[in-house]
This record gives C-alpha cells, sequence and structure tokens, in this order.
C-alpha cells in the first residue's frame, strides 16, 4: 500500500488528535490529511504525474509531513533534501534523480534556484514560507480518489552521505518503509495513540523521517518537532510536552547526559519510557550514564538508508547487551562474511533491502549480491546471536600490518571523566602506512592534556593500538542528524 494510505487511516480513527507540532503551530490528523490530500492536488495541477520524483527541501516543519505525504498521495517519489545544501551539491541531486519540480523552504530558493540552472534539469521551483501552506493550496480542493501507487512502487530516494564518491540515491518502496516503520512502532518502541514522540532528527534524512515521522502516523501519536537540536531545549521539551519517546544519535545523548549533570539538573523527565539510539554506535560509558541519570531504557540499534532504516535492534522484551545493536528485527537476516578472528563485514537481507540505488546497476549489483546487502560495517557476533559494529570497513587503520578498530580506542577514550566526545582516525605515515590519532573534545569546565590523554588510553590497550597524537576541539564537526563526520577529522590537525 502506498505510505500516505497510513495517514489517511489514521485521520479517520484519531482525527482530532494532534499529528505533528512545532512550538505554537499544530496540526491535528484531520488536518495534516487535508493537507497532503490538497498539496497533491496542486503537484498534479503543476504537471507533476505518478513516477516523477519531487525534491523536498525543508527543515523540520509541520509542512515537511503535508507535502512528503501528499506527494507520495499523488503517485511521485520523494526526494528529501537538506535545505543547507549548496548548489552544486543540489544540482548534483536534481541532475540525477531528474527531479520534475522542487518544493525548497523560501529562504533557500536562491540557492535551489542556482542548483537548478547549474544542473539544467528543467526542475521547476516552488518556495514554501513557513506557516503559508495554506496559502500555497488555496486553490486546490482535496482530491476525491484514493492515492497513487503500490507497495512495490518507489516511494523515497534517499542520497547517501557520498564518503566515496558523489552521493547515490537509495530506492526505496512503499513496502520497504511502510514494514520497517511497522515493525518499529510495533516490537520495538510499542507505541500507540498515547504517546509523544519527540523529533530533533531532520525529517530529510531516514532516522527521523522513518524512525519518528513514519512510525507515529501509523499508530497515531503525537510527533514533537525540534528544528535543532539543543541539549537544554529538549530537556525542557520534555518536561513541557510530556514526552514518552525520544529518538536521537550518540552525540545527542552525550550532551543531554552532561546537561543533566549540571545546570538543567531541575527538568522533570520522568514522563520518558523509551529512547532509541542509532546513526552511529553509543559509547558504552554515555548508554551507562544516561540510563542512570534518566531512569529510562535505552535502545541501540543499527540501521542506514540502504535497509530503510532499521535492521537489528535491542528488543525491550529481550536481554540487552551494552554496545550491541542487538538482534534482527521481524523479516530480517543479518549474517557475517570473510570472517577473520571472529570479525567480518556485516550483510542484512529482508523486506527492508533497498530496491537499488536510483540509475547506478553497477553500483546496485557491488552492494547487494544473491539478495545480501553489504554494508561496509565490520562486525562481530556473540553465543547468543547480539551483533557489535566493530567499525565501518573504510574507517578501518592498519598500523604497521596490525588493524586497530577506532571505536575500540573511543570507547577507552570515553572512559576518561574530562571528555565529552572522540574520534579515531587514521594518519599517513611513511613507515607504518598509518599511525593513530584522535580528535577530543572535553566536558565543559574539565582539564586535561593531550599527554594524559595519550598516557590514559596507553596504558588500556596493546602498544600498537594508542593515539601516538591527539589534539583538542571545542566541538567535533558533525553532520545535519549530530553524526560526527570523520572523514572532516584530520583536516582539524593543528599545523
Amino acid at each position: 500500500m502506498n505510505i500516505a494510505d497510513h495517514l489517511s487511516r489514521t485521520a479517520a480513527r484519531h482525527g482530532a488528535r494532534t499529528a505533528v507540532e512545532l512550538d505554537t503551530a499544530a496540526l491535528t490528523y484531520t488536518e495534516l490529511d487535508t493537507l497532503a490530500g490538497r498539496a497533491a492536488t496542486m503537484l498534479a495541477a503543476r504537471g507533476v504525474r505518478p513516477g516523477d520524483r519531487v525534491a523536498l527541501m525543508l527543515p523540520n516543519l509541520v509542512e515537511f509531513p503535508a507535502l512528503y505525504y501528499g506527494a507520495l498521495r499523488a503517485g511521485a517519489v520523494v526526494v528529501p533534501m537538506n535545505p543547507l545544501l549548496k548548489s552544486r551539491e543540489i544540482a548534483h541531486c536534481l541532475r540525477d534523480s531528474g527531479a520534475a519540480l522542487i518544493l525548497a523552504q523560501e529562504t533557500a530558493a536562491a540557492e535551489a534556484e542556482a542548483g537548478i540552472e547549474a544542473a539544467d534539469s528543467g526542475t521547476v521551483l516552488v518556495p514554501v514560507t513557513e506557516g503559508g501552506l495554506g496559502e500555497l493550496l488555496a486553490a486546490h480542493p482535496e482530491p476525491a480518489g484514493a492515492s497513487v501507487g503500490a507497495g512495490g512502487d518507489t516511494a523515497v530516494i534517499l542520497y547517501t552521505s557520498g564518503t566515496t564518491g558523489p552521493p547515490k540515491g537509495a530506492e526505496l518502496t512503499h513496502d520497504n518503509l511502510s514494514r520497517n516503520s511497522a515493525v518499529t512502532a510495533g516490537s520495538l518502541f510499542r507505541l500507540t495513540e498515547q504517546d509523544h514522540v519527540l523529533n530533533a532528527l531532520p525529517l530529510f534524512h531516514t532516522f527521523g523521517q522513518v524512525v519518528a515521522m513514519n512510525t507515529a502516523v501509523q499508530v497515531g501519536a503525537r510527533l514533537t518537532l525540534l528544528t535543532r537540536f539543543d541539549p537544554r531545549l529538549a530537556l525542557r521539551t520534555v518536561q513541557e510536552r510530556r514526552i514518552t519517546v525520544f529518538a536521537g544519535v550518540p552525540t545527542m545523548y552525550a550532551a543531554m547526559l552532561a546537561a543533566r549533570s549540571g545546570e538543567a539538573d531541575g527538568y522533570d523527565v520522568s514522563t520518558l519510557r523509551l529512547c532509541a539510539s542509532g546513526g552511529a554506535s553509543l559509547p558504552v560509558e554515555v548508554l551507562r550514564g544516561f540510563e542512570e541519570a534518566f531512569g529510562c531504557p535505552v535502545l541501540e540499534g543499527f540501521g542506514m538508508s540502504e535497509t530503510s532504516p532499521v535492521a537489528s535492534f535491542n528488543h525491550p522484551d529481550l536481554p540487552r547487551k551494552a554496545g550491541s545493536i542487538g538482534t534482527p528485527i521481524d523479516g530480517v537476516e543479518l549474517r557475517l562474511t570473510e570472517v577473520r578472528d571472529g570479525v567480518g563485514e556485516l550483510c542484512v537481507r529482508g523486506h527492508n533491502v533497498m530496491k537499488g540505488y536510483w540509475g547506478r546497476p553497477d553500483a546496485t549489483a557491488e552492494a547487494i549480491k544473491d539478495g545480501w546487502l553489504h554494508t561496509g560495517d565490520l562486525a562481530r557476533v556473540d553465543e547468543d546471536g547480539h551483533y557489535y559494529i566493530v567499525d565501518r570497513k573504510k574507517d578501518l587503520i592498519i598500523r604497521g600490518g596490525f588493524n586497530v578498530y577506532p571505536r575500540e580506542i573511543e570507547e577507552v577514550l570515553h572512559e576518561h571523566p574530562s571528555v565529552a566526545e572522540a574520534a579515531v582516525v587514521g594518519l599517513p605515515h611513511t613507515e607504518l602506512g598509518e599511525e593513530v590519532g584522535a580528535a577530543v573534545a572535553l566536558r565543559p569546565g574539565a582539564g586535561t592534556t593531550p599527554q594524559e590523554l595519550r598516557e590514559f588510553v596507553r596504558e588500556r590497550v596493546a602498544p600498537y593500538k594508542y593515539p601516538r597524537e591527539i589534539w583538542l576541539l571545542d566541538t567535533l564537526p558533525k553532520g545535519a542528524t549530530g553524526k560526527i563526520v570523520k572523514r572532516e577529522i584530520a583536516a582539524t590537525r593543528p599545523a
């Protein structure tokens, strides 16, 4: 079924309940469903036909879900884009996807226009003003017919980060996304219409879009948005909006824990019943500290754009293991290939695996072999079937012939009381091939030195593993979701 049908079904059951809210703006499920229908009519009137790609370049606004579900209802394929992209990046996405139209935040319209010109794609720009959706859709009635499109049709094209070349578009179907959010809402989060979900993750990213938005819409939960993450704002929102479920990335948990331990300790977070972490490995010390301070379990899982996104999770009714990404979700299989010393590449098979990379049959064939998606992540599995991400395959450091897994060293650095964030990377070395380096951000008011940190790690790992070079930063470079961007770490080294 079309993902937009979930919205219509929920509106029929829980129409008067709040669907999405941001600051003082809010839409009920009836209002959201009506706006989505009118958006579908507007797109059709502008020449969008089933199968056409529609780029959606918006931050976290209540307008996002209305236009997202509207495009899907019209049978279009949504191409979510970061509104902070520059014209060169926009041009690539438009050219690669062949988008017929782009709905862009008004403040990003000039950059989008420049991207259209550079792409020479003929894409039509429709500026979207915060709070101005009613005016944009004023002349367009809600369609009388059903949504266009079926489960096997492409629903969304999500562009990857492009760490190994130009970003590729992961082609996800309605079934991919629908089944993934159904499992997340059901056996993992056990969401009901009584839940209030806080989302500070960008909706243009797979985590926020599927795990927060689509999941909430499937059951009729309330989705509370933050336009940007701030730990104190998040804590205040939990208290004021009576949040029950929070989804975030590791850096968010570390920041909230630091705030909770300091001046923000007075916020009442007792309504929180469940937190979910993904996007990167959650340091064990942060996990334990957060659960102790907040009295709320954090379920850690694994996923990527190509897996719609959830592939495995620590399940609420099964034993949880700190540092583990848990076990496969319902309908999904995991396995390791090319195993050496217990570590191999993690592969995924199931209903969540993408159709392929848009317009890239060679890249698709390289990534998906015999139905198994090769993730590029190195992992191990224990005797109970719990998987552990060791590191990204491309992040592995080979120092003088010895393998060094950055996550292991990052875990040790996080054990130091002064460390707030840490990222370990390989640095070019003429004799060893690579040397181990680490960029570290300290907790507010904490004091230590690179030399002290180096000795701290040296005492806890094999001699070839500890970072010979450590440098301190105010904060580590992060992407749109708050994940640390390792490809930018080496550039932060002092000259």
